[in-house]
């Protein structure tokens, strides 16, 4: 078998790619960026960025997530349940064409926090806004004045649309939704997320029934809140659960 030659096989890039999902006046609402620079400059796209040589793919993406938002990726370790963004790897795409500059391998992740602030824009980015992905996955419906209803550069609006399934599916199933919550909520308060995430109105009762019944998804903090309007609602915290049983099945649409 004759020895091993780097040289040949053809040389290639790896990205990190971040689908940065919040809920934002009750919408489903993703992170963009406007290129700065060729190729595609002008055009919206996700944030992210070349891997260096000397990190990894989750250190790309974290410090990827710091420089475009400013936030930190939560540590599951940690006592501080409201410390930092939820992080998790979504998935590769490796077409030899998706970018025309050389040969580049995206491994994209997807990130979660609840309402974020106004983004900074970082890199080679000359701005960046949140949108509803609505939005973003329809652009020929457009959207509300000032938001991006172009084309997403790259094959990031496949990207996007693989993301916000993940969530979408994910909740249903798993404790994902808290995390787009603040680290006390309200039943209330995780009802919006769901529906904000789903695009579905939910009964209220039957939701406060199903949430509070499912063991380990929600333990009581201790206090009420009046933020939303109306009676004092109870405040609860994510609880130690991963994986609800029963789950929370997406209603038929």
């Amino acid at each position: 078998m004759p020895p091993y030659d780097p040289s040949a096989f053809p040389p290639f890039a790896v990205t990190v790619d971040l689908v940065v999902l919040t809920v934002r006046r009750h919408a489903l609402c993703a992170l963009v960026v406007r290129r700065g620079e060729p190729p595609f400059q002008g055009r919206w796209a996700l944030p992210g960025g070349f891997v260096r040589a000397d990190e990894d793919l989750a250190g790309a993406a974290a410090r990827e997530l710091v420089e475009e938002t400013g936030l930190c990726v939560h540590d599951p370790g940690s006592q501080d349940s409201g410390g930092g963004a939820h992080l998790e790897q979504l998935a590769t795409y490796g077409d030899p064409k998706r970018d025309p500059r050389m040969r580049v391998v995206s491994v994209a992740h997807l990130a979660l926090s609840p309402d974020l602030p106004a983004p900074r824009a970082g890199g080679d980015a000359n701005s960046a806004r949140w949108a509803p992905v609505e939005t973003l996955l329809n652009p020929e419906g457009g959207g509300r004045e000032g938001e991006p209803s172009a084309h997403l550069a790259f094959d990031h609006a496949q990207i996007l649309a693989d993301g916000v399934e993940r969530a979408r599916s994910k909740i249903e199933y798993s404790s994902l939704a808290t995390a787009f919550c603040p680290p006390e909520f309200t039943v209330g308060e995780l009802r919006r997320v769901y529906e904000a995430v789903w695009g579905v109105a939910l009964d209220p009762r039957n939701f406060h029934r199903k949430v509070t019944g499912t063991p380990g998804f929600l333990v009581p903090a201790g206090g009420t809140t009046t933020r939303q309007g109306g009676r004092p609602a109870q405040l609860f915290r994510a609880g130690g659960a991963t994986l609800l049983n029963p789950p929370m099945l997406r209603p038929e649409v």
